[in-house]
């Protein structure tokens, strides 16, 4: 690994993490391009770096975060789930998960199908959800419950989380929006479980590697977060469906 896959991973989690695409999925298909091999370093890093994208969600709703009084209880009650599942099966995660191209197309591919699906049988009620301040505790828990099924690499936490908080009642803008702010507490907590136990292994080569790749993710996913908000305005989610479903059958044809 060089600067040059640094500032490439970078690039790639920066524009996928807000996506319903699976940002560690595409990072670990850029490394089986790349032909980096998945060592613990990899591993960690294609983790950390989702760090510097989800700092920008600080940036960019930093107003409603200093509110946060009103909507943390929502945001606690989705995020338990999620650490609970993700503390306990940390090892299994790390060790037979990341890393494993297999999982990632699968879930690439039935993810996008479930969500094409999902989109064509999708109606929005009158008295779908608009304030994430007005989600109940209840929607919360079982958007976080939704959330937990993307410790599976290519399932995508954002196209998980939006799943299920169109299928509890949100409306798209605020489930949208709800998948940002709880992406900090997730990625913040799954990096520094991350970090604590495997930091120590890494040297000062690679602590640049990580701030690096911190910096250009963060630049970056400032620009796809903007991107996102003005696409739910005209669109559904079919086309991200089709691309999931395009990238896993390019890899298992031509790459893999």
């Amino acid at each position: 690994m060089d600067m040059v896959h640094v500032l490439i991973f970078g690039i790639i989690e920066g524009v996928t993490e807000f996506l319903p695409v699976s940002s560690t999925g595409h990072l670990m298909l850029t490394a089986k391009l790349l032909q980096i091999n998945q060592s613990e370093f990899i591993k960690s890093f294609e983790i950390a770096i989702q760090l510097g994208a989800i700092l920008s969600v600080v940036v960019v709703y930093w107003e409603r975060l200093i509110n946060i009084s009103k909507i943390w209880k929502q945001l606690l009650m989705a995020f338990l789930p999620v650490a609970l599942v993700g503390g306990l099966l940390y090892k299994m995660i790390k060790r037979q998960l990341l890393g494993n191209n297999e999982v990632v197309l699968w879930s690439l591919f039935i993810g996008g199908l479930f969500l094409i699906i999902f989109e064509l049988f999708y109606r929005q009620k009158e008295e779908a959800v608009e304030e994430i301040s007005a989600v109940s505790l209840r929607q919360a828990c079982i958007i976080g419950l939704f959330q937990s099924v993307a410790i599976i690499p290519g399932v995508s936490r954002a196209a998980a989380t939006i799943v299920g908080g169109l299928a509890v009642g949100l409306k798209r803008k605020t489930i949208v929006e709800f998948s940002f702010l709880l992406a900090v507490p997730t990625m913040l907590a799954a990096v520094s479980l991350d970090l604590v136990k495997s930091a120590p292994a890494f040297n000062y080569g690679q602590f640049i590697y990580l701030g690096v790749g911190f910096v250009v993710s963060f630049t970056v996913a400032i620009v796809s977060i903007k991107f996102l908000l003005i696409f739910i305005k005209r669109h559904s989610f079919i086309l991200f469906g089709v691309y999931r479903i395009i990238i896993a059958l390019v890899f298992w044809l031509i790459v893999k």
